[in-house]
């Protein structure tokens, strides 16, 4: 049975800042991400499975990328989390907003490993996940190969 790439888009709103950066990017914005997931592998052929000829379920794959990502980064801030802006951030928590501060610089390349290491550790056995696309505007992404890693 030969192997198939299946790909899931998602679309979320996050904010961020990048410290330490000599451009606009150091203030506080945000972006409309896109995030595209393509996992690999062949498609189930048990005559009696409820999945037959699926690779994966497109329906457990966006329980999986909701789970670890779109519900913790949809509409919150993200900081490296040895900014300046820690008192900002934990002003905005304070006042209940979400604040992600991260190990990274949350710049889309240090995101895009961020969520394929979340998503690989979730993906069933037997399949493999394949690439990650994030993109961050209509002109720029960062794209996660699993052959690159």
């Amino acid at each position: 049975m030969s192997k198939i790439r299946i790909t899931k888009q998602f679309t979320f709103e996050t904010g961020h800042a990048l410290y330490g950066y000599d451009g606009k990017c150091k203030n506080v914005h945000g972006h409309s991400y896109k995030l595209s997931v393509t996992v690999i592998g062949k498609p189930i052929t048990e005559p009696a499975a409820v999945k037959l000829g699926m690779v994966i379920d497109f329906g457990d794959l966006k329980t999986i990328v909701k789970e670890e990502v779109i519900n913790p980064f949809d509409h919150a801030t993200v900081f490296n989390k040895n900014t300046p802006h820690k008192e900002l951030a934990q002003e905005l928590i304070a006042r209940g907003h979400k604040v992600i501060l991260a190990d990274y610089q949350p710049t889309s390349e240090n995101m895009v490993i961020d969520f394929a290491a979340k998503i690989k550790a979730r993906i069933p056995e037997g399949l493999q996940l394949h690439s990650l696309q994030l993109r961050e505007t209509e002109t720029a992404y960062a794209e996660w190969f699993a052959e690159d890693n």
